[in-house]
């Protein structure tokens, strides 16, 4: 008792639980487990459609698994998992009302009149145990790989790559990830994962270049890219929250409103003054307004509405303002979520088609079932590794008061990985899988040269702290070794191999720098000063 004491009260070993309790809180989102849910989640809302007609929000990618919308029952029904809301949805008659309970709200949708069958346009899957966002190798979807058709700059590689983000969340895709990527040959690429789409639908969404336009009535005044627009304002003398309006409260929350300047083409201008020469004044609260207003597509799909100042009526001007709100449920999360719907708007002004045209290198489609089937594969497969190993602990050393704090340590290393994963939204799959398995690897063999260090003959006639300074001196410079020889894997195969690196660098650092000198503590304590 004496020694567990002094070992729950060494500091290198608080500071281990101290961030495994971190990892704990980041997977889990808070105390309260999330194993025995049952319910499905939102993946994404289809537009137009009965869901978001009834105010179903898209999940923001920026949600966490655990945050997103929760469906609990549909026309009083119980949900537990995917094929019970399908199954339900599949029985519903065209042109009648459902009532759709989540965790958030109760919702009142209209099913349309049709003959076919009733989709609500939602995308559910059952809901996640914890945080860790798992890859498309364990999720299943389609993962592209694009490459600009020519040379282009940096600049205009991630004008592209925020265009086509925007283009796949105006289709009501919110599971995508969409970044730039660069090998080690200088080439530039686009990596696009997209959750529970198939290999046909990815292929149409991308192969349209895009077009943006703007509208007055049903004539167009602009168009997306420098042909009409030549400037769009993104710094913060022209362009935030609007001072003059501001924030206030709305019902249970708050509503901001935006601003930032454009200038037209003289071209651009003269068609503006045209379509608003003959059109009529209306007044709000907030100021005189054109009677019709300015509408957004992109793709042939409404992004956005905008009023027009009365000011603007039948002038050629090329200097234009334009505004549009956001709201929450603070003051703090409607202004967060104004600024972020203006910068959406700017994107989609300045970038409308797509900037490079985009050629598809790599096309790979997974299935949900595959998926499930490899992730039961690696858990197998890191079970038998693991008793395999403890195994030959045990062999080698015979004393269980030194097997079990490197089993744990080894535990340890894969928590605080996931617990990283978790926080950072990196996806879990196969190459960060295989990162994981290495880093138990090293850990192994790190954890036996400091045991040997400290426990074996050659060490004997040494003090503690020299024998523990000698072994992690092995141990540090086997770990920096490893993490030069990793750096390369972070650029290398157009950022295919990124998942793999980022978790071998991320878990070696978590050992070397916490666990691990966690162990030697223990063994010091374990085995006599």
């Amino acid at each position: 008792m004496a020694k567990l004491g002094k070992i729950l009260t060494n500091w290198r070993v608080l500071m281990l639980l101290f961030f495994l309790f971190l990892s704990y809180l980041s997977l889990n989102g808070g105390i309260t487990p999330h194993f025995w849910d049952e319910s499905v989640t939102i993946r994404s809302i289809t537009p137009d459609s009965s869901a978001a007609l009834a105010g179903v929000p898209n999940p923001s990618p920026k949600l966490t698994p655990l945050q997103k919308e929760d469906i609990l029952s549909l026309n009083g029904k119980k949900i537990a998992t995917a094929a019970d809301y399908y199954q339900i949805e599949s029985q519903l008659l065209p042109n009648s009302t459902v009532r759709l309970e989540t965790n958030e709200k109760v919702y009142t949708l209209l099913t349309k009149s049709s003959s076919e069958k009733v989709d609500l346009g939602l995308r559910v899957y059952d809901s996640p145990t914890s945080n860790l966002r798992k890859g498309l190798d364990l999720e299943g979807g389609t993962r592209v790989l694009l490459k600009p058709a020519e040379v282009v700059s940096k600049d205009t590689l991630e004008l592209t790559t925020a265009s086509l983000r925007e283009r796949l969340n105006v289709y009501g895709l919110s599971d995508v990830v969409v970044r730039s990527a660069r090998d080690l040959g200088g080439d530039y690429f686009v990596l696009v994962e997209i959750a529970g789409v198939t290999e046909n639908e990815v292929k149409d969404l991308l192969a349209k270049q895009g077009k943006f336009e703007a509208k007055i009535g049903n004539e167009s005044v602009f168009l997306g890219g420098k042909k009409d627009i030549t400037y769009v304002c993104r710094s913060a003398e022209c362009s935030g929250i609007d001072a003059y309006q501001g924030c206030s409260q709305s019902g249970e929350g708050y509503a901001c409103r935006f601003f930032f300047a454009i200038s037209l083409s003289p071209e651009a201008a003269e068609r503006q003054a045209a379509a608003t020469k003959n059109l009529g004044l209306s007044t709000t609260d907030s100021g005189g307004y054109l009677d019709k207003d300015l509408v957004l597509y992109l793709d042939d799909v409404q992004v956005d509405q905008l009023k027009i100042g009365a000011e603007l009526r039948g002038k050629a001007t090329t200097n234009v303002q334009i505004s549009g709100s956001g709201s929450g449920r603070t003051q703090q999360e409607a202004i967060t979520n104004t600024l972020e719907n203006m910068k959406r708007l700017q994107t989609v002004i300045i970038t409308g088609s797509l900037p490079a045209k985009l050629e598809v290198v790599k096309l790979d489609t997974i299935s949900p079932t595959l998926g499930k089937e490899f992730l039961y594969n690696v858990f197998f497969v890191g079970f038998m590794a693991l008793v395999a190993v403890s195994a030959v602990i045990i062999f080698r050393y015979r004393k269980f008061k030194v097997v079990l704090p490197m089993v744990f340590t080894l535990l340890s290393e894969i928590v605080l990985i996931l617990g990283f994963s978790a926080l950072t939204g990196t996806n879990l799959d196969l190459a960060a899988i295989a990162g994981i398995i290495i880093v138990i690897g090293s850990g192994v063999n790190h954890l036996i040269i400091i045991t040997d260090g400290t426990m074996g003959k050659e060490a004997e006639s040494l003090d503690w702290k020299t024998r523990i300074k000698n072994a992690m001196y092995i141990v540090f410079g086997a770990y920096l070794v490893n993490f030069a020889g990793l750096l390369p894997l972070l650029f290398a195969g157009a950022g295919l191999l990124k998942g793999f690196a980022l978790t071998t660098i991320v878990g070696a650092s978590f050992g070397v720098l916490i666990a691990r000198p966690a162990y030697a503590a223990v063994v010091k304590i374990l085995e006599g000063e």
